[in-house]
């Protein structure tokens, strides 16, 4: 019998699909059939939570084959991820104009994403506030006691290193290895060695002029071949947003999250707020804000959806350069730096509210001035490095709790609400990131202004 409510689970899954074959052969927007994937993959996930729960073994074995879809369209995704952010950083530097103003363009993007993660922090310290947050708070089970465990095993390897050590851990001493992700500080070392061998370009350029154009022509055309690769992933976003958030809500544990219900609400609330400040300073730049959310759309529901920031990197570059016009060069720096730096949900506004949750049971007072300016300090120094892919905060409150001396394995007790706020903290990762390149783009006169207020329903994946 279980079989056949399987099979059925399937079939649902599947004939969803078939609307957005059947919306794609009619020639439906893109963005439409990235919207409708996302409400209906909300609806079917909610039909299969109330008709199963999240403990039932059909619905388990359901998500199994739900997953060759939607975590098959990740694993392309991230199959892509380092490749793209090599030859992005290395091919920024081949663009005359970022050989220029590269120092410029540099400096206003890391000044933003940093700048932005300790706003973040300051933040998410303010809704904890508002909202009276802390850790006694936090209900204790098996799930929770044994995430507790792990953060406390992650804590003892991080705290047996010296800030300055590590500092060292993101330098590619093997960037091979970091080619294949095994380290946590595995993109931001491509991201450095891919910078170095353009600095060496721009060398050789002032050097030897014919070389420099061999190189280039070689970059561009190995550009050219994963940006190919990336536009084919990208044609099945639709199908991946549909099986992910089908998955995500139906074995989202609504019970549980009930429980935290105060912590998700101050939490959203926190990356609410950091979301409108994406916005202020977009306006602040002289671009009409409504427009940049429009165009920023997919990305940011991609990012939702998959609570991966690597996985969205080429829909963050796309929507850049491609509805947004952002130059190349800024767009590609902007997007990779943004998944290891400044990523203002996962390494600002989450630590930073861990901080202030746990700081009053060992005995300090969370609003002392000194005490929010030494954690706002820790966060944006910890940015650096933070993993773009589901995790990556884990990663960061570890550093940020670990370098104020407060216990860890508090903060393992949000498992059961760590998907749904995850989902949120990764959508202003990627907001953050694209906010620095449009932005920096806007104050470096790198911005195609037509192609930014151009109608969004003549602009879609290629």
């Amino acid at each position: 019998m279980d079989i056949l409510f399987i099979i059925l689970n399937i079939a649902a899954l599947l004939l969803f699909v078939g609307v957005l074959i059947v919306m794609q052969k009619k020639h439906v927007s893109f963005s439409k059939r990235v919207f409708t994937a996302l409400g209906l993959g909300i609806a079917l996930g909610l039909v299969l939570n109330l008709i199963y729960g999240v403990t039932s073994e059909v619905l388990a074995q359901s998500v199994d084959w739900y997953n060759l879809i939607g975590t098959g369209y990740v694993k392309l995704l991230q199959m892509i991820v380092m490749p793209l952010v090599f030859i992005s950083i290395l091919g920024a530097f081949t663009k005359l104009t970022i050989g220029k103003n590269f120092g410029k363009m540099a400096a206003i993007v890391l000044s933003i994403l940093i700048g932005t993660t300790a706003i973040a922090a300051l933040v998410g310290i303010g809704s904890a506030a508002i909202f009276d947050l802390n850790a006694d708070q936090i209900v204790q089970g098996e799930a929770e006691s044994a995430r507790a465990e792990d953060y406390e095993a992650r804590s003892a390897e991080v705290g047996d290193k010296t800030l300055p050590q590590q500092m060292l851990d993101l330098l590619p001493a093997n960037p091979f290895l970091d080619f294949t992700g095994a380290r946590d500080t595995s993109t931001i070392a491509v991201v450095i060695f891919a910078a170095f061998l353009g600095f060496a370009y721009l060398r050789v350029a002032r050097k030897d002029s014919e070389t420099a154009a061999t190189i280039k022509k070689g970059i561009d055309a190995v550009y050219s071949l994963i940006m190919s690769v990336v536009t084919l992933v990208l044609r099945l976003t639709p199908y991946g947003i549909l099986a992910i958030m089908a998955r995500t809500v139906a074995t989202s544990d609504f019970a549980a999250i009930y429980n935290l219900g105060k912590f998700v609400i101050a939490s959203y609330v926190a990356l609410a707020i950091m979301f409108a400040i994406h916005l202020i300073i977009i306006s602040l730049s002289g671009l009409n804000p409504i427009t940049y959310v429009k165009k920023a759309a997919e990305p940011l529901i991609f990012a939702f959806t998959s609570r991966s920031s690597a996985g969205t990197l080429p829909i963050n570059i796309n929507a850049q350069t491609n509805k947004l016009g952002v130059s190349e060069g800024i767009a590609n720096f902007s997007g990779s730096f943004g998944l290891s730096i400044g990523q203002n949900g996962c390494a600002g506004v989450y630590p930073a509210m861990l901080a202030f949750m746990i700081a009053p049971s060992q005995g300090i007072n969370p609003l002392n001035p000194m005490f929010i300016l030494t954690v706002v300090a820790v966060v944006a120094i910890s940015s650096f490095g933070v993993a773009g892919v589901g995790g990556g905060a884990t990663f960061a409150a570890i550093l940020v709790l670990s370098a104020l001396n407060l216990p860890v394995a508090l903060a393992g007790l949000l498992v059961s609400v760590e998907p749904l706020i995850d989902m949120a903290r990764t959508a202003v990762n990627v907001s953050g990131s694209m906010t620095a390149g449009v932005t920096t783009a806007k104050m470096t006169g790198e911005l195609d202004k037509e192609v930014y207020n151009a109608p969004l329903e003549t602009q879609t994946v290629e």
